[in-house]
């Protein structure tokens, strides 16, 4: 709590004479003068070290392997902080990530979440609208938040949906929006296949992205329900997912959309890229999908 002084306070007419003011003055004892004479020391060699390490490691979060992660204002960038932090110390009691190092999080994860945004934006001004701001976005099998909440914090305008099945995640992910002080992020613990058949739901999101979830002929079941007519589903996947992709062809034309590119971005991945496939619906997607939960993994399309 912060507490001020009041300007009555301070000019209230009874003031003590200067006289009075030294006769009531407590004695002083002499030791405690000798205590407030004694110089500082400097610091120990431990204790510079240990702020060595810790000035490093800030630097070593967000340094110079983090192109994208610079680009964000600085309160994005404590909100991103905030989240690693979160996401790290929650690590330690469930499964949610298998990095465990404050910098391979950033490198990794964030930058990896923040690098489709280009490939996103661009396909979606040249295809699906005039406006990239105000979108709402679906995260299908969120997991750990990634990409969603760190696009939930890139992009303040967007309206983003953390899909997730885990109640344990989904404790997390609240958790985490709520230190980070997200006002655009809710979470819904569900299936894809459930939320998809969810009249609420289907068809009613910009786009959907997902990361790390299933193979793309299953993710198009998962995702292209919920895309909107002229929307995008976007799939980020490794450094060579062509074979995967040609495979998917036939479940993404029966969610009625199309390829539209697969775009390539890099990454601190041991590969040094990774890439982003790029649907775009084309028209409804027939009612009898998606399938019943766990069709679409045991029997792709």
């Amino acid at each position: 709590m912060l507490i001020s002084l009041t300007a009555r306070a301070l000019s209230s007419s009874s003031f003590l004479s200067v006289g009075n003011f030294v006769k009531h003055l407590p004695t002083i004892n002499p030791s405690i003068l000798k205590l407030s004479l004694i110089p500082t020391r400097k610091p120990t060699l431990s204790l510079r070290r240990a702020a060595a390490s810790s000035t490093d490691s800030s630097a070593a979060v967000g340094g110079t392997g983090t192109p994208h992660f610079q680009t964000l204002t600085s309160h994005q960038k404590h909100q991103i902080r905030l989240y690693i932090d979160s996401l790290l110390q929650w690590n330690q009691k469930m499964n949610l990530t298998a990095v465990k190092e404050e910098s391979e999080v950033m490198e990794r994860h964030v930058e990896d979440s923040l690098a489709i945004i280009d490939p996103i934006r661009n396909s979606y001004l040249s295809r699906c609208g005039s406006c990239f701001e105000d979108l709402s976005v679906v995260d299908v099998g969120s997991g750990a938040g990634l990409p969603g909440l760190v696009l939930a914090i890139a992009c303040p305008g967007w309206k983003v949906t953390l899909l997730e099945s885990m109640n344990k995640r989904c404790v997390f992910l609240e958790n985490a929006v709520e230190l980070i002080g997200l006002q655009n992020v809710r979470i819904v613990r569900d299936r894809a296949e459930n939320l998809g058949q969810n009249l609420d739901f289907r068809e009613g999101f910009d786009i959907a992205v997902a990361r790390a979830v299933a193979e793309m002929r299953v993710l198009a079941e998962y995702c292209l329900p919920l895309v909107r007519v002229g929307g995008l589903f976007v799939a980020a996947k490794g450094h060579d997912p062509q074979e995967e992709v040609a495979k998917a062809g036939r479940a993404i034309h029966l969610m009625g959309a199309s390829l539209l590119q697969t775009c390539f971005v890099e990454s601190h991945s041991k590969y040094g890229q990774r890439t982003a496939i790029i649907c775009l619906k084309d028209s409804p997607t027939p009612r009898k999908y998606p399938r019943a939960p766990g069709t679409p993994s045991k029997m792709p399309l």
